[in-house]
């Protein structure tokens, strides 16, 4: 039988829960995180991050090659640990059943750093890795706790070395010394490492600026991990280590206790899984509760929106279904003219129990809302990308740049105009300033109100804003002006002024103040309000089955054809599933040619993936130009998405 070791990244699975060393890497379970920690590293620059890390150790050695195979990963590493000074990239080391690697190791003599790169962010002027009470925050803990397992497994395989700890992060008190930073560190398919970085040949640390990496000593907080002053759940550090071990080595259970915390459980199935594959997530409710079938068709605290007493009453008095919650347990209070937070989770228990599908509308308080609104209705929507390396000299790692908006005016006749759109997707470009400038220019053309969909928007406003306030653009007094003209300041604005009378409308908190449907259950999000208030408006369903050619709509990405409406077994289908795959009408062989591996682009998660891959892989025009029309597609929907709402919020009002 194949040796089972714990990885540091099983040993971090291990610390969210005990029960899933036994469901991870086991093809039989669902796994709803599978690809998300390759995307999320690209989308942030996670790779990026650690190929400039290595720059900062020049001349290292790569233990690459056979990954697979730990005992050659060791040999290697330990061929080159016979040297008396060596650098090593991702060196590997085992010790009993406990296998790590490295992701940079410096040995002078016996005295060796241990430099973890996390493309994770910090302000090396705080101390924000303890908080008050002298506990490692839970922000951190994660990061440490990898640390102090990397630590604890070279010091078991080498106990004569001193080893001292570093975290090397992303500073946000640093700003990029040149334009470019991130364009030194490009993504192929053809690249023959694991990160698929291609760089400048002899590129060197100076040649990227000053550094916008630092690194953070941890010995000391690994000290008290040690310690076992960081103990939790009763385990020591150590005796943590050797249980999780031991399970993971007998593929054994650990029966860490259900509760609220499973709420999150990444192993368990989802709409458009495939059938025969497992649920973990069941698996432990059935073990541990006996759970029959009936018990996870029943409507659980776990759906409640933003029900801060779920994990008390669980643990307290075992309420895990809706059924069993009173109007104490949710501590219901009213709310004048609007629905509050607890009235809407009370809504939403007892529309689940009488299987009620009909939304809950607070007519008077929405009716009095929309009297204040003028027209033209303007709907703006951002997508927004923040990455660990600057674009731009002068800016900090992961300061937002806003690559793409969307613009629909609702006229107060009826017609629907899909105004104006922006996107920057070309590898390098700053787009900021650009963006606002084109905003500008469309949301002056009428002086009617405008809607966003959260704080979003707002919050990059600021951010825009505070850019402006430092650069050396000549319309840059012209541009702070308009941006005061139609958003509030936040806390991380450099100046505060007075709420303007054209300030953007969040239409997310309208829905929240005004508006349920059963069909939404905990989710306040657009991708969840849309395709409920479609299924409760006769109003929108009259209009929407029709093709755009037979509106007052105009789109500039959809042909006249689309059909917003389509229903799968009597529901509405939500209508950024209906968003057409990228590469629809290619070849198999074309496709089979592309870096991107995109298949579609209906979330922002795709969005934020698709313009990462746009700005650091290196791939053919015809390729970039069938992602960039996917990506003013998913932009497009978004706003008239919010038109949509509109329009099904005011038929319910007309009523």
């Amino acid at each position: 039988m194949k040796p089972r070791y714990l990885t540091k990244s099983r040993f971090k699975l291990g610390l969210e829960c005990p029960n899933k060393l036994f469901y991870t890497r086991k093809k039989e379970y669902a796994n709803q995180q599978e690809e998300n920690s390759f995307l999320q590293s690209l989308a942030e620059g996670g790779f990026q991050v650690e190929e400039l890390a290595r720059l900062h150790y020049p001349g290292g050695e790569l233990i690459s090659g056979n990954d697979g195979d730990y005992d050659w990963l060791v040999e290697e590493t330990n061929k080159l640990l016979k040297r008396k000074d060596v650098i090593i990239y991702e060196a590997a080391f085992k010790f009993e059943n406990l296998f790590i690697r490295t992701d940079i190791l410096v040995k002078k003599g016996n005295d060796i750093e241990l430099i973890e790169v996390k493309a994770k962010s910090f302000h090396s002027d705080d101390d924000e890795f303890v908080s008050s009470n002298g506990k490692i925050t839970s922000n951190w803990r994660p990061y440490l706790y990898d640390l102090a397992f990397q630590k604890h497994v070279i010091i078991q395989s080498y106990p004569q070395w001193k080893v001292s700890a570093f975290l090397m992060l992303a500073d946000k008190s640093k700003t990029a010394s040149i334009d470019g930073l991130n364009q030194l560190f490009r993504i192929t398919s053809k690249a023959d490492n694991r990160t698929g970085i291609i760089m400048p040949p002899g590129l060197t640390l100076k040649d990227t600026g000053k550094s916008v990496l630092s690194l953070a000593p941890m010995d000391e907080l690994l000290a008290k991990i040690y310690s076992g002053t960081e103990a939790e759940d009763d385990y020591t550090f150590f005796e943590l280590v050797k249980t999780l071990s031991e399970h993971y080595k007998k593929d054994k259970k650990f029966n860490y206790p259900v509760g609220w915390h499973c709420k999150g459980c990444e192993f368990k199935k989802s709409e458009g899984d495939d059938s025969s594959l497992k649920s973990g997530f069941e698996e432990c409710w059935k073990e541990q509760k006996k759970w029959k079938p009936a018990h996870f068709a029943k409507p659980k605290t776990f759906e409640l929106w933003d029900f801060r007493k779920g994990s008390k009453l669980f643990e307290e008095q075992g309420k895990i279904f809706l059924d069993q919650l009173t109007e104490e347990d949710v501590d219901v209070k009213p709310a004048p003219g609007r629905i509050s937070r607890t009235e809407r989770q009370w809504i939403q228990v007892e529309k689940t129990l009488a299987a009620d599908a009909t939304p809950y509308i607070e007519k008077e308080g929405l009716a009095a809302e929309m009297k204040k609104w003028k027209f033209p209705l303007n709907f703006i929507d951002f997508e927004t990308s923040g990455v660990a390396l600057p674009f731009t000299k002068g800016m900090k790692p992961y300061e937002q740049v806003a690559f793409q908006f969307s613009h629909h005016i609702l006229h107060k006749d009826g017609r629907i105009e899909h105004a104006s759109e922006f996107i920057s997707h070309m590898p390098g470009e700053f787009p900021n300033f650009l963006f606002i400038r084109a905003l500008k220019q469309s949301l002056e053309g009428n002086e009617g109100s405008i809607f966003r969909y959260h704080n979003h928007e707002n919050t990059i406003l600021n951010v825009i804003l505070n850019q402006l306030k430092v650069s050396k653009e000549k319309d840059k007094k012209e541009l702070i002006a308009f941006i005061q003209s139609i958003a509030v300041s936040t806390n991380s604005s450099s100046e505060n002024w007075d709420v303007p009378e054209r300030n953007m409308i969040d239409l997310c908190v309208v829905i929240k103040h005004y508006y349920y449907h059963p069909a939404m259950k905990g989710s306040n999000s657009i991708k969840a309000v849309l395709p409920a208030i479609l299924q409760g408006s006769d109003f929108l369903k009259n209009k929407y089955r029709q093709p755009i050619e037979q509106l007052k709509l105009s789109s500039k990405n959809f042909p006249n054809s689309q059909v917003w409406l389509n229903y799968e077994n009597g529901s509405v289908v939500n209508p950024y599933k209906k968003l057409p795959p990228l590469f629809d009408d290619w070849s198999e062989d074309d496709i089979e040619n592309t870096v991107s591996e995109l298949e579609s682009i209906n979330d922002g998660g795709g969005a934020l993936t698709a313009y990462a891959k746009l700005q650091y892989e290196v791939m053919e025009d015809k390729e970039r130009s069938i992602i960039v029309s996917g990506l003013l597609k998913y932009c497009e929907l978004d706003t008239l998405a919010m038109v949509m709402l509109y329009e099904g919020l005011k038929a319910e009002v007309d009523k």
